[in-house]
């Protein structure tokens, strides 16, 4: 079968799932076929979707249908399926539609609720980047600069999995050289990294590698054993941020001043963190990671309205710099 033919039985699939089904005549006019097309159709679904009932209505033609959760998992919608919502949600925002907006925007977080968990994550990345395309998204700051044909290498080796080649300067080289590793999973942040096992360092210790230290990447044909006690997000909830260090991790606790506590508290700063709020109207939230650095980079913007309790090392660290005129908080 070919693709197109193959989209067009999920289409039909899914024009099928309504209380009446569908019949030939109404085949033959959502796919602009004749009748002996729409006939090998109904014979495709069946086939695919032994499921399918054959029901004749009150007009005595036949109808086909099929149960909604026979193609449920077939059905996720695409990152422009979902950036369509969101900018139809701002176009009646703009147009001071806002009920309109409001019922909008409570459809999407019904769709978004059905979707896989396991698809979440990728759709929302997805559809942020054809949001940006569009012209109703956009990222303001600086970022990293990025390699297409590296990204494009590493995309390819995550999902075989396969093994990927890449050529590597780490801040201790003084020249790139060519690594074979294999790479678990992406964490993005203000710099991205490779969480990967390297080949020629069989320790049991996974790795972590800059994508923008990489000059160049190669997919290659052999694949992997994929690790199975290792769980990618279990995994980046040990850090901060997209760095982590083994030799850091250890409970966090961080005091927001009273006039901050509620801007703090619209801040998830790690899944996992729990907040109490004080008597005095302060915020305390903690939590367990590594990654110092990347934690005194983000405090930093919090100048004098925040204090850092634990750990004495982040303490030192930070409390030092802290200021008191900031104009706004982050």
């Amino acid at each position: 079968m070919s693709f197109g033919k193959a989209v067009d039985l999920l289409r039909l699939a899914m024009l099928a799932t309504t209380r009446r089904g569908i019949s030939l005549a109404e085949i033959e006019t959502e796919f602009s076929c004749v009748r002996r097309t729409a006939q090998r159709m109904v014979v495709a679904l069946e086939e695919a979707f032994p499921a399918t009932e054959r029901l004749v209505a009150d007009d005595g033609r036949a109808h086909w249908r099929l149960p909604a959760r026979a193609v449920a998992h077939l059905l996720s919608p695409t990152a422009d399926e979902l950036a369509a919502l969101s900018a139809a949600e701002l176009e009646l925002e703009r147009a001071g539609l806002g009920p309109e907006a409001g019922q909008l925007r409570t459809l999407a977080g019904k769709v978004r609720a059905l979707i896989p968990g396991e698809h979440v994550s990728r759709l929302e990345t997805d559809e942020e980047a054809v949001l940006e395309a569009m012209g109703f998204a956009a990222r303001p700051g600086p970022r990293a600069t990025q390699n297409p044909d590296v990204d494009a290498a590493i995309g390819h080796a995550l999902k075989g999995p396969c093994r990927l080649r890449i050529c590597y300067r780490s801040r201790a080289d003084d020249e790139a050289s060519w690594r074979t590793v294999e790479p678990l999973g992406l964490l993005l942040g203000s710099r991205r990294y490779i969480v990967a096992i390297d080949t020629a360092k069989r320790d049991g210790n996974i790795r972590h590698f800059r994508v923008e230290s990489m000059v160049a990447a190669e997919v290659l044909s052999e694949s992997f054993a994929w690790p199975e006690d290792f769980n990618l997000k279990d995994y980046a909830n040990r850090a901060f941020g997209s760095y982590y260090d083994a030799k850091e991790h250890g409970e966090v606790v961080w005091k927001f001043a009273p006039h901050a506590a509620e801007r703090a508290a619209g801040y998830q700063f790690h899944p996992e963190q729990s907040s109490e709020t004080l008597d005095d109207g302060s915020l305390v939230v903690r939590f367990a990671a590594s990654g110092h650095v990347e934690m005194c980079w983000h405090l930093y913007a919090w100048g004098d309205a925040v204090e850092v309790i634990s750990p004495p090392v982040l303490a030192e660290m930070v409390h030092p710099w802290r200021r008191h005129d900031f104009p706004s908080l982050p």
